[in-house]
């Protein structure tokens, strides 16, 4: 479990999981979403919002995993632009680690 700073003055965080993180990386929600001058702000967030609600709908709300990605996180009341920066930067420390274990670990075919 992991935490993040969800506002500028730090008094708001939001609870990320594994799980969470694997959503995010199964459906390549962080591809693409941040414009070539790397801001992170409001219309950021909505255009993750709406990439999310079209999955959602395409998917007709069965991937239970990505429903619990917009309450828990995404749609939190508590998340903001900064929140999403310092969940951006989580994931690519999350994904980071997680491709360095694939390496020293490969599987066996």
């Amino acid at each position: 479990m992991y935490k993040i700073q969800a506002n500028q003055s730090g008094t708001r965080s939001i609870e990320i999981t594994d799980q969470h993180l694997e959503t995010i990386d199964k459906y390549q929600l962080m591809r693409n979403l941040v414009d070539s001058n790397g801001i992170i702000d409001e219309i950021v967030l909505d255009k993750l919002k709406f990439n999310v609600r079209s999955l959602i709908e395409s998917e007709n709300g069965n991937d239970k995993n990505l429903l619990d990605l917009c309450l828990d996180v995404i749609y939190n009341a508590n998340m903001k632009a900064v929140g999403l920066h310092n969940f951006v930067l989580l994931y690519a420390d999350w994904k980071s680690k997680h491709k360095e274990l694939e390496v020293d670990s490969p599987q066996e075919a």
